[in-house]
């Protein structure tokens, strides 16, 4: 595979290549490291909040993933920095530790997590990430993105912490009209109008109005209005967010007294989990729309970013990943290499020195209202619409997944979607042994060199066959043959599509035959097939 120079090896430091792109690029990666200063400052305060976290400590996670991480050899288009994914567990570990009062022992189990993921890229097991079934990964974030919902809509409204404080997910959907009943209207209005201007935006940004993202225009409303209204002395401390003594507070805020229970190393296990898989599926994505085509290091990235945990969680602050939505409005800025990120994090270490005064001035409902916003691209209709068009059967575990996530926690949510994933296959009568072990025969005497993929091609296939055609990856014209596969499923044919188009971004080409022999259980283009002669 044609890695990024700099990339390759999980130890790189800043090299000659390195300073040479910094050179180069310095303009536009300064630009675009605004840019995304701009939409992650409110973001990483709200996230913070909702997490539990003190809000600078949001901060304080997104200037750690901005100035340690491109040191070493991440991605080199995504953006490091507390994640909404995350707020689920952040704000579950402190419920299950005992309160706020436990953020040290919080810290604690991210910093372990940290370890682990540093083990993780050294043992090269980043594509480890590609044994999770599509639609179960995807069913987690949906139900992450209606936990973020239940949780953020009583902020949004105004109302007192002590009415929704620690109340599950399906519990807090269900007191949504309570909570309206119960709204201030001041901080309830701005909290709608931001809503509005979340969900308006993306369709009527024009020209120079994009250089200006949508959480940006919600505190160009929010802090003027909390200033004319003089909402710091006529609401509750509670409905402004609020900072106090950042660099009093900086330090090292770590507790290790809960080592030894099992509540401790569930969420280290949660943390390691999420905090890994979310990130790399993140790169896969944004290498997707890099426009210089590279293919990046998952186990380079995975390597920078436990060691970002590890030094946020040192100082007190929140786990971090590579993040989607300041990460593709890092692409969409123009940036060009990592030092977009490097400035993303400089200019808020320069809000925390400058801005701390004119930051605790933003309502608390305008920052639930960017937080609702994440919460909803998460769980979107369309999320689902497009689980149903790919198959029932994914469909099914979008929905288990989702719904013992809900009513459980995330982990054993996950686990029932793969669970369900593989007694689906066993239906088809495909045998335990075979979900694990490839069956195919590699052909070099024919021409072009030939794969063929014999039995079932399931998604525990996959990192065996992302190491065949890593061995692959220096000829020029490979045929993948399923005329002796028997069945195929969605994930594995998400795979091929995406190992077709890094190999025509490398100037090489994979064929694709034998699926013309076999029956798709839907109309979508990669949905699972079933030989029809069986």
């Amino acid at each position: 595979m044609n890695h990024h120079s700099s990339y390759k090896n999980p130890f790189t430091l800043l090299g000659a290549s390195d300073l040479q792109d910094l050179q180069k690029n310095w303009k536009t990666d300064m630009l675009s490291g605004f840019l995304v200063f701009l939409l992650a400052l409110p973001l990483s305060l709200g996230i913070a909040k909702a997490s539990g976290f003190p809000a600078s400590m949001g901060v304080l996670t997104a200037m750690v993933g901005g100035l340690i991480t491109p040191l070493f050899g991440v991605s080199p288009l995504t953006i490091k920095g507390p994640a909404a994914g995350l707020i689920t567990v952040c704000s579950g570990a402190f419920l299950e530790f005992g309160g706020e009062s436990y953020w040290p022992m919080v810290t604690a189990a991210v910093m372990v997590a940290s370890l682990l993921q540093l083990l993780l890229a050294l043992g090269r097991l980043g594509s480890l990430s590609d044994l999770f079934p599509h639609s179960a990964v995807h069913g987690m974030l949906a139900a992450i993105g209606i936990i973020i919902i239940s949780k953020q809509f009583p902020v949004l409204m105004g109302v007192a912490p002590h009415m929704y404080a620690g109340k599950p997910p399906l519990e807090l959907l269900a007191e949504i009209p309570n909570f309206i009943r119960h709204a201030q209207l001041e901080p309830a209005i701005l909290g709608v109008v931001s809503l509005i201007i979340m969900f308006l935006y993306p369709s009527i940004q024009r020209g120079w109005l994009k250089k200006v993202p949508a959480p940006m225009w919600v505190l160009l409303i929010a802090i003027p209005t909390s200033l004319a209204r003089q909402f710091s002395e006529t609401l509750p401390a509670y409905t402004l967010v609020h900072i106090g003594d950042f660099w009093g507070d900086f330090g090292f805020h770590f507790n290790f007294s809960l080592i030894g229970t099992w509540v401790f190393w569930k969420y280290v296990l949660m943390f390691l989990f999420i905090n890994s898989l979310e990130s790399l599926l993140t790169v896969k994505a944004i290498d997707s729309m890099d426009p210089q085509k590279r293919t990046s290091d998952y186990n380079g990235d995975l390597f920078g970013l436990g060691v970002g945990n590890f030094v946020s969680s040192i100082l007190g602050g929140l786990p971090m990943i590579s993040e989607v939505v300041r990460s593709s409005a890092n692409v969409g800025f123009g940036a060009q290499t990592k030092w977009s990120n490097f400035f993303h994090g400089a200019f808020l270490l320069l809000s925390m020195l400058l801005l701390i005064p004119i930051i605790e001035l933003i309502p608390n409902a305008a920052l639930a209202a960017m937080l609702l916003f994440a919460g909803y691209r998460l769980a979107s209709p369309r999320q689902f619409r497009q689980t149903l068009q790919i198959g029932w059967e994914q469909l099914a575990i979008f929905l288990v997944t989702i719904g013992i996530t809900l009513a459980e926690d995330l982990l054993l949510g996950v686990a029932s979607g793969i669970t369900l994933k593989l007694l689906i296959h066993i239906t088809r009568w495909l045998f335990l042994g075979s979900f694990f072990k490839p069956n195919y025969v590699l052909r070099p005497d024919l021409v072009p060199q030939t794969l063929e993929i014999q039995g079932a091609a399931l998604f525990t296939h996959l990192i065996g066959y992302k190491k065949v055609l890593e061995r692959l990856s220096n000829v020029s014209l490979v045929r993948i043959d399923f005329s002796h596969c028997e069945f195929v499923d969605h994930s594995f044919l998400e795979f091929i599509e995406e190992q077709r188009n890094h190999a025509l971004n490398e100037k090489r080409e994979i064929l694709v035959t034998g699926l013309e022999g076999m029956k798709p259980i839907s109309r979508h283009p990669l949905a699972s097939r079933v030989r029809v002669n069986r």
